[in-house]
């Protein structure tokens, strides 16, 4: 790659002689070396790179024995796998039934299915490891399924779950009640919305609030806004953070267009306040305080774990400094910095990330928890920012409506969500929140390390990610071990475990004996296995090599 970036300066060195113009020249190759020199930080090439990767599958024989090794550690696996497969069909029957059924008119479960794992493993994994996606009751810090088997969620409800699944059934139960003389009556408000309002600006410190129906749709109004008060058409994204399924902040993989005005850059880097100090045609900088956990790479998911360089850790410190010199710079050049606390909101610190790594922010998205346990977005923002139309000219306004935004129901389960916030049951919950979650990490990390087994965690407060510290391509199987030893995860498997702030230190360490547990299975089982001198690089270009030959042939 550092050729290719040579090669890149040449080429505009060489343009510039032809007319193109030194400083313009200059500005290109500044935001060339801002991008992150990874394919997540170069949409075009990153499709195409995808657009190349050939589609194949394992047999019975390579799936077991993929890295190389010995006869009878393969059988060992073979084994482990039966046992697994036979201890699903018999604990998941039902959920794995009516989870086929679903999906045969269900395409988001055709997808996670599908992508659970790396791909050549899939097709074995989905026809024999059959766990069901239905759950049919919830309380305290535990789920069940529709087969009857409990488990420790971690899955954290995508984020919504902060405070605990009890906490927002009274929400639910109290907007429910407060709203059936009303019922879907929209485009007046509830009086309660009056009062949101209030506490969403003593919150956010910000102005002003609009209210939507999802994160994603609270970002898309976020960067209309900038668009629209500064009159410049790019945006700022940092390599690997996520803000919704739309198509100007979703670059690479995953979208059918690659953004064209959108400009993916590195996180934690000079040269991407450079860029900023330079250029007159940015409109906002977007930035997930998630990346604190893991910076410029992507939210960590199992469907991608090829191999166990999987990192991730928290400087608080630094990613503080980090967005108070963004903060300085969008200030300097008229920038409109917005924060995406869709997910983070409300869980790292009552006022949010903005408390919490100590930056004030243009424009705050939230979602996710702050609807109570109803779908919601929000933007909060300065007054400057929030104005949708001109006085000096009446035609040009930024419009943004929905039929749904500030439903009567979603916006009273949110004013029971903000008023429990300042009940002193919850407010006893942010105090020593760091300290105490750091705790339950290091703890963890013990129990694991005292195991014997090649697994860690690192987090971002109740935020986890799991790290695997020996070379292997079988990381993956993991989370079906944590599966069957109790333990509740989302589709993306050990990339993100999500704990509720209602977790008790017992609770905690009963996760952390269910995950140990499931741990040794799995490396007495032979997954863990390698040969020594291995290493992840040697797995990448193994894994490189073949699928050249899958291509080729």
């Amino acid at each position: 790659m550092e050729d290719t970036f040579a090669l890149t300066a040449l080429a505009m060195a060489a343009l510039g002689t032809l007319g193109w113009g030194w400083p313009r020249t200059r500005r290109r190759l500044q935001l060339s070396r801002a991008k992150h020199r990874s394919l997540t930080g170069h949409a075009r090439m990153a499709k195409r790179v995808a657009g190349w990767i050939p589609g194949y599958a394992y047999g019975p024989e390579r799936f077991f024995n993929a890295d190389g090794v010995p006869e009878a550690v393969a059988t060992r696996r073979r084994q482990g796998f039966e046992r697994l497969s036979a201890l699903y069909a018999q604990r998941f029957a039902q959920g794995a039934a009516l989870t086929a059924q679903a999906s045969e008119g269900l395409s988001d479960l055709q997808f996670t299915a599908r992508y659970r794992v790396p791909f050549p493993f899939s097709p074995l994994v989905r026809q024999h490891l059959r766990g069901g996606s239905f759950v049919t009751r919830a309380s305290g810090v535990t789920l069940e399924d529709a087969d009857g088997n409990r488990f420790h969620d971690l899955t954290g409800s995508y984020g919504v779950n902060v405070f605990g699944v009890d906490f927002y059934k009274a929400c639910m139960e109290e907007a429910h009640a407060a709203t059936l003389a009303v019922g879907p009556v929209l485009g007046s408000y509830l009086p309660c919305v009056a009062d949101n309002i209030e506490r969403l600006r003593s919150l956010s410190g910000l102005d002003e609030v609009s209210f939507h129906m999802s994160g994603t749709e609270a970002v898309m109004q976020a960067v209309r806004l900038a668009r629209y008060h500064t009159g410049r058409r790019h945006l700022v994204r940092f390599s690997g953070a996520y803000h919704g399924w739309w198509d100007d902040v979703q670059p690479g993989p995953g979208n059918p267009m690659p953004p064209r005005d959108t400009y993916t850059l590195k996180d934690m880097d000079a040269r991407t306040l450079q860029v900023l100090r330079t250029r007159n045609d940015i409109a906002c900088v977007l930035v997930n305080p998630l990346q604190a956990l893991h910076p410029n790479a992507a939210a960590p998911g199992d469907s991608s774990l090829v191999d166990s360089s999987r990192r991730a850790g928290v400087d608080r410190a630094a990613y503080g400094a980090w967005l108070k010199a963004l903060r300085e710079v969008c200030t300097e050049r008229g920038i409109v910095l917005i924060l995406d606390e869709v997910f983070v909101g409300f869980r790292l610190a009552e006022r949010g990330a903005q408390a919490y790594f100590g930056v004030q922010a243009d424009l705050v998205t939230y979602g996710k928890t702050l609807g109570g346990g109803l779908p919601v977005g929000v933007v909060c923002g300065k007054r400057a920012l929030m104005k949708r139309f001109r006085d000096e000219r009446p035609a040009d306004i930024c419009f943004a409506r929905g039929t749904f935004n500030a439903h009567p129901t979603v916006m009273a389960a949110m004013n029971a969500f903000l008023r429990r916030l300042d009940t002193p049951e919850v407010q006893a919950v942010y105090q020593g929140l760091d300290e105490r979650w750091a705790g339950h990490l290091a703890r963890f990390n013990a129990a694991l390390e005292a195991a014997g087994v090649p697994v860690r965690v690192a987090g971002l407060q109740s935020i986890w990610t799991v790290l695997y510290t020996s070379p292997s391509r079988y990381n993956w199987m993991l989370q079906f071990y944590l599966r069957a030893h109790g333990l509740a995860l989302s589709w993306v498997g050990s990339g993100r475990i999500v704990f509720s702030l209602n977790y008790t230190e017992a609770e905690v360490d009963a996760v952390a004996a269910k995950f140990v547990a499931a741990a040794q299975e799995m490396q007495a089982d032979g997954w863990w296995w390698h040969e020594a001198g291995a290493s992840n690089r040697g797995i990448r270009r193994g894994l490189l090599k073949e699928m050249l030959l899958k291509r080729l042939r």
